[in-house]
């Protein structure tokens, strides 16, 4: 397969102009050249347009806001990308104390931040609870009850919300699944009522909400309305028996275009799931979207340069700078990348396999390009602003690449390159 046959994804911040790639007002080479290779490069035009089309879609005609949008921060947690939202609205779905300590840095209001993840520790829970979340979502009855101790002994009132399992199908990669009853995410259909009734009495316990999240890079809508009903008829019981929900959280989780896919319009997307909330008579709920991906995936790309081009028996190889250990998702998901020359040239294309220098069989980032590529050319990976940077390794002994942010004719250094030295600045040898 190869690039002619399968198309790029749609891009905001990024275009090509009489064969050279730009970002934004910038061509990518002159960004190459200033701050090398690996290199992650982020529009802030397009984190923008994505952000504002999810807000846009949370107010309904008469100018009401139907629901929040809270970026889910494991997406990309750049302090300058979570500033950019913050500064346009955003609350923030996080999921670690690392998490917690990145939103406080700038500055985020404690009630628009939502604490999940599926292991949170007692130190973790009590930096949230300390911070004044709005809300810690619950992953088990263990957890449940953890969560009443620390506020016990921090004698602070813990709200929270139950983060269902409703085994539903999100039709997506095995591995980012988290709505089935297989996976080992949120509490399970079957147990929430006995959960919330036991939430309900718990003396440091304020239930404030209900959650669900089903999955991630979802392209149909289908899978969020089953599990939004299945969520609803838990608070139509939850009401009968005098348990009072105030927020809905609906999760994130929907996908981009990284090639063919053709994932739902966020305006359509996000006005089909809040139609329905207000169909089942719960539109004065307070509603939280958590977005991730959808705001930041097509925002990005991560600059590479073509180191050698490796011709084999069976497979063309063209060996660049970048490895699994700045772009993680090919190796752990097989997932597609678009991969283009920065600057098109007319020498001869040949089908490689875009690999990196990385000892692992693993390590490649596209498979099957037709590309026309010499040694010392560069190559943008398109697509890479979600879970990218944030799931880079030093493996191998490996710096992590520097990430920069442009604005119209301005780019800024978000995070500086690491040199070798920093790898093992915090290490020690044992006395001699």
């Amino acid at each position: 397969m190869t690039n002619k046959a399968i198309p790029l994804p749609k891009l905001s911040g990024f275009t090509e102009r009489n064969g050279d790639w730009f970002v934004e007002e910038i061509p990518l080479s002159d960004l190459a050249k200033q701050y090398g290779t690996p290199l992650y490069v982020y529009s802030k035009k397009a984190l923008t347009e994505a952000y504002q089309a999810y807000d846009k879609a949370c107010v309904d005609t008469k100018g009401k806001r139907r629901a929040r949008v809270h970026y889910a921060m494991k997406a990309n947690s750049n302090l300058a990308v979570i500033d950019c939202f913050k500064q346009l609205g955003a609350g923030f779905d996080l999921v670690s104390g690392g998490e917690l300590a990145r939103a406080l840095a700038i500055g985020a209001d404690p009630k628009s931040l939502v604490f999940a993840g599926v292991g949170k520790s007692a130190a973790e829970i009590a930096a949230a609870l300390k911070a004044g979340v709005k809300c810690i979502n619950v992953e088990s009855i263990a957890e449940l009850r953890k969560i009443n101790r620390v506020a016990t002994e921090l004698q602070i009132r813990a709200p929270i919300s139950l983060r269902v399992n409703p085994d539903v199908d999100a039709q997506t990669h095995p591995y980012i699944s988290t709505g089935l009853k297989g996976n080992k995410f949120g509490i399970a259909y079957h147990e929430v009522l006995k959960t919330y009734r036991e939430a309900s009495q718990l003396p440091q316990i304020d239930v404030v909400g209900i959650d669900c999240h089903i999955g991630s890079q979802i392209t149909t809508t289908a899978p969020y309305l089953d599990a939004l009903d299945k969520v609803l008829d838990l608070v139509e019981h939850l009401k009968r028996e005098g348990i009072i929900i105030h927020h809905l959280d609906l999760g994130g989780g929907l996908g981009i275009s990284y090639s063919d896919e053709t994932p739902p319009d966020i305006t359509e997307f996000t006005n089909t799931l809040l139609n329905r909330v207000a169909e089942r008579g719960f539109g004065h709920l307070d509603v939280v979207l958590e977005p991730g991906r959808s705001l930041v995936g097509n925002a990005g790309v991560l600059l590479t340069t073509v180191e050698y081009l490796k011709p084999g028996v069976e497979k063309n190889f063209c060996i660049v700078d970048a490895a699994m250990t700045e772009l993680m998702r090919p190796a752990l998901y097989e997932a597609h990348h678009g991969i283009v020359p920065v600057h098109k040239k007319s020498a001869k294309e040949l089908t490689y396999d875009i690999v990196g220098p990385v000892c692992e069989s693993g390590d490649w980032l596209g498979r099957d390009r037709s590309l026309a590529v010499e040694e010392g050319d560069l190559l943008a990976i398109l697509s890479a602003g979600a879970y990218g940077f944030v799931m880079a390794s030093n493996y191998n002994t490996r710096p992590k690449p520097a990430e920069i942010m442009v604005d119209g004719k301005n780019a800024y250094v978000i995070r500086a390159r690491e040199n070798t030295n920093d790898l093992f600045a915090s290490e020690n040898v044992l006395p001699k």
